[in-house]
């Protein structure tokens, strides 16, 4: 499966309901085998979930729950372990939503692919 394919691509979870669509694929660096799906939901919310947690990839993906990761809506942790935030927050280039990176302990923007 390309990348080209998966863009764009509903996902849904194991009960049949319509997550989000898939706007990117991240790869963790040092991490062999690790890879993301970028996810919109329906409520406009970016979310990550790991190629792990997916059932099947096909004319939609698959997840293999019927809920989403255990991350806010926003693709940011829930909590404030490890010192990671709690608030949204928006890129100051292009006022999108930033995801947060807790590998690098820092703010992504997937829409202008960079760490602010």
């Amino acid at each position: 499966m390309t990348k080209d394919r998966l863009i764009d691509m509903q996902v849904i979870n194991n009960e049949g309901n319509i997550v989000g669509k898939v706007q990117d694929i991240a790869f963790v660096v040092g991490k062999v085998g690790s890879m993301n799906l970028i996810v919109t939901t329906k409520e406009g919310k970016n979310i990550e979930i790991p190629w792990e947690d997916i059932q099947a990839a096909g004319d939609f993906v698959v997840l293999k729950s019927s809920g989403i990761p255990s991350q806010s809506a926003a693709g940011q942790p829930t909590g404030t372990q490890q010192g990671q935030p709690t608030q949204q927050k928006t890129c100051p280039t292009c006022q999108g939503p930033l995801t947060w990176i807790p590998q690098y302990q820092r703010w992504y923007c997937y829409k202008e692919s960079k760490y602010v």
